[in-house]
Order: C-alpha cells, then sequence, then structure tokens
C-alpha cells in the first residue's frame, strides 16, 4: 500500500482485512465486496486456507485480475498444494478472471506509477521482462535502473499456474511500447507451447533468456522455489537457440545485453577499435583488451597506415601501440587536447564499426584531477554523438569507487554502455550483432526440441 502511494499510483486503491480499522487515511475495509463498484485489480496477501473464499470474493465483484503474493503451494511439493492451486484456476475460469502467482510479486509499470516492492521504479522505457523469480525480478529492476536500463513493463509469476511464461511473452510480444523482451525462467508445464512461443517472439522482438536450475542443485532449489520442474540443460540451450532467442547464463550477463540493445538497438558490426591507455599508463591493457575482444568473436583490424602515422607525429614514436589496441598514454605527457586528437582519429578511421574504450578512473584521476575527469567523459559523449559510431566504454571497478560510479552514471546519461570488463562488453556485442546478422533476428530453427 505504501509503496503504491510513494510511487505516485493515480488510481483508487482500497485496503481491505477482517480486522477492519484504518490505513493512514484510508478505512480497512474488512470485506472485499464492500468496495463500491467493479475492481480491476487485487493483490493478495492472505493465508493459502483463504485463497479460494477470496476468489468467490472476487468474482462478485467482476475482478478482472488477482495476484497471489501468498506463497505455500506446489513449490512446497505437496499434495494438499498442488490441489488447492487447482481449484484455484476452476475458480478463477467460472468466474472469468485470470490469476498471477501464487507465490510471487507481481506486475510492474513505471508509466502508470506501480512498483515492485520496496518501491522499486524508475523511468519509463522500451524493455519488458517477466520472471518467475520475485527476487530475480526485484534486482533486475534495481540494477538495470542503475544502469540506465528503462522498463516498459515487467512481472514475477512465481508458479504461473494460470498466467504462465507464454502468456507474458505473447503479450510483451505485441505490447508497442516494448522493444526488447529480457526472461528469467525456471521450469515450465507446457514445453511445446513455450518453444512455439519463444520462435514467434524472437522473430518480432529480441528475447534474451536466463534459464535458472541447469544443474541438479539448481533444479532442486527451482521445485522448491516456483514449483517447476527443469529438465535438462543442454535441451534448454537447444530449445532457445532454435527458436532464435538469445540464451545468457547469469544476472549480469541479462543486464548487459539488454543494456547494449536498448542503447544501440541495430547490429553494429564486428569490427572494433580499441582505445587503451585510459587505463594503465601502459600497453597491458591494450594487449590484454585486444584478446578478449577476439576471444569473444569480434575483429581487431589494424588501422589505416595513414592513421597510424599521425598518431605517431600526434604522440611520438617511441612506446607507443598505433596498430589496434590502441595506447593513448603518452597523451598525459601532452595535454588533454593532445589526448582528445588522437582518440577523435582513431575514432575516425573507417576500420572499425564501433568503438570500445577503456576508462580507469583510478588511474586517471591521479594525472588529469577531477576537472580533467569531467573534460574526457564530456568529450567522449560529445564524439559519440558526432561521429554516430557506436562507442561502449570499458569501467572497471577499483578504490575510488564513489568517483568511479559518478562516471558511470554521466556516461550513462550520455547514452554511451558502460561495462566492467572488456570480456562482458564484447559477448554483449556479439549477441547484439548474431541478432540482427539474419536481418533483425536470430535464425529459428523449423524442427521441435526434445520434450521437455
Amino acid at each position: 500500500m505504501e509503496d503504491l502511494r510513494t510511487a505516485g499510483y493515480q488510481g483508487a486503491i482500497y485496503p481491505v482485512g477482517t480486522s477492519g480499522g484504518r490505513l493512514g487515511d484510508l478505512e480497512i475495509l474488512p470485506s472485499l465486496r464492500l468496495i463500491p463498484g467493479e475492481v480491476d485489480y487485487v493483490i493478495v496477501a492472505v493465508p493459502r486456507q483463504s485463497a479460494l473464499d477470496l476468489l468467490d470474493d472476487c468474482a462478485a465483484k467482476n475482478v478482472k485480475a488477482v495476484h497471489f503474493f501468498t506463497a505455500g503451494f506446489s513449490e512446497m511439493d505437496t499434495r494438499q498444494g498442488r490441489k488447492l492451486e487447482q481449484q484455484m484456476v476452476e475458480k478463477a475460469r467460472r468466474g472469468n478472471m485470470r490469476l498471477i502467482g501464487p507465490n510471487c510479486i507481481g506486475a510492474y509499470c513505471p508509466e502508470h506509477r506501480i512498483p515492485f516492492l520496496m518501491g522499486i521504479l524508475g523511468e519509463s522505457g522500451s524493455v519488458g521482462f517477466l520472471s518467475q523469480s520475485g527476487g530475480i525480478a526485484t534486482k533486475l529492476a534495481t540494477i538495470g535502473i542503475a544502469r540506465h536500463i528503462n522498463y516498459s513493463k515487467g512481472v514475477s509469476f512465481g508458479n504461473g499456474i494460470d498466467l504462465d511464461a507464454s502468456d507474458f511473452l505473447q503479450y510483451l510480444a505485441a505490447d508497442p511500447k516494448t522493444r526488447v523482451i529480457a526472461a528469467y525462467l525456471e521450469g515450465t508445464r507446457d514445453g511445446a507451447r513455450l518453444f512455439d512461443t519463444l520462435k514467434k517472439v524472437a522473430r518480432a522482438k529480441p528475447l534474451v533468456v536466463w534459464k535458472g536450475g541447469r544443474t541438479e542443485a539448481g533444479a532442486q532449489a527451482a521445485l522448491s522455489h516456483t514449483g517447476s520442474l527443469a529438465s535438462s540443460p543442454a535441451i534448454w540451450s537447444g530449445m532457445l537457440k532454435q527458436a532464435g532467442a538469445i540464451e545468457v547464463h547469469d544476472l549480469e550477463e541479462l543486464t548487459d545485453a539488454l543494456l547494449i540493445f536498448q542503447q544501440i538497438g541495430r547490429g553494429p558490426g564486428t569490427r572494433a577499435a580499441v582505445i587503451g591507455g585510459l587505463a594503465d599508463g601502459g600497453g597491458g591493457n591494450s594487449v590484454a583488451a585486444g584478446d578478449a575482444c577476439v576471444e569473444n568473436g569480434l575483429e581487431v583490424p589494424p588501422l589505416s597506415f595513414e592513421t597510424k602515422q599521425k598518431l605517431g607525429q600526434l604522440l611520438g614514436e617511441v612506446g607507443g601501440i598505433f596498430s589496434n589496441p590502441v595506447d593513448v598514454s603518452q597523451a598525459q605527457f601532452r595535454g588533454l587536447a593532445t589526448l582528445f586528437q588522437a582518440i577523435d582519429l582513431i575514432v575516425r578511421d573507417t576500420v572499425s564499426d564501433i568503438v570500445l574504450i577503456q576508462e580507469d578512473v583510478e588511474i586517471l584521476l591521479p594525472i588529469y584531477s577531477q576537472k580533467g575527469l569531467e573534460e574526457i567523459n564530456g568529450f567522449l559523449i560529445e564524439l559519440a554523438g558526432r561521429q554516430g559510431k557506436p562507442t561502449i566504454v570499458v569501467l572497471p571497478s577499483g578504490s575510488v569507487e564513489t568517483e568511479r560510479l559518478q562516471v558511470e552514471q554521466k556516461l550513462l546519461a550520455g547514452s554511451i554502455p558502460v561495462f566492467y570488463s572488456m570480456e562482458r562488453a564484447a559477448r554483449a556485442i556479439c549477441g547484439l550483432n548474431r541478432y540482427y546478422s539474419a536481418g533483425g533476428r536470430m535464425k529459428p530453427s523449423s524442427s521441435r526440441p526434445a520434450q521437455m
């Protein structure tokens, strides 16, 4: 209740509890049937033994959707819990209503000021997501908001006894305000339907999927968490590949993919210009960055002879790496203007499709001071807008985390994606390229996956 009101939800809110009383300036009604008029959406936090009676009340009020935060059903692997879920679905069908959950935190929509638990909201955007786990949904929202991923809608659907992954995927695929879709799944009750849905959705929009419960330990946890029966990870990976979805393996990789799809939104190409020397004052990071890019599917072509010659004249021939990756650390002895000229030369070289810049705040602060650091990042934002070539910054953590976070937020606000390692940046770019290399989607297979 408090989260909805704090978030600025504009609809009518009615607290209901058998004990009555007041909640701030709102009267707590002892029964849902006493609410004036029809009710659109009910959020349920009552003991599970009260679920069926509550659904009778919902049917009497022509409720359209019921979200059960309440847990204690099939995820407990008890006959009673499974039977109760079946009875809930039967009542929902008779009452012409739909169920979200049970055992979930429900719907999230920044545009209409509907937050997740703890008031998580953020800015409205174009990324939609679904998650069987409320905890994963919350982390996806919070981490995404911190990385300037702006969400259209999200839902945590828990056990999914009525509306499940296929239903929410179909909705997001048809939603004009959603351009990219993310999903965290632990299992499915209907593998054939889910596979068909994944194929159709991936044809329409980029679809990024994290499958939980790939190991025996994870599968057992999934069974206890949302009552999901997990099958072989090879079957899931095969199904996702055939469907044309992008598979990721953890929350970091998921948010990386969403950030790159949101910020770039097209296949930038595989040829990368890698700029180092804003990181360690030497060539070691540049060498490692080149390895990371190539090992994760990018090309790192040599710069043109003309560009290398101009860099040598600008920075000095001795001690520099002017092929690609490029080390521009010598610019620290010649001032920011020289540094900016060097970066501009590299970005303008036509041998590359995309630019990756290594920046280490821990190293740069003592060299350029806070004012110089602000000038550097202001220049990168201006350059990316002027050149039109996708620009990504790799910004590792260190001992000056407060200053690093400030730089990250400035770059993200300037529409420059920020990653914490070159490996993560390269993987995200390659996922983007794979999707768009098939004319806007990854090529799906017409074959069906093995039985799940």
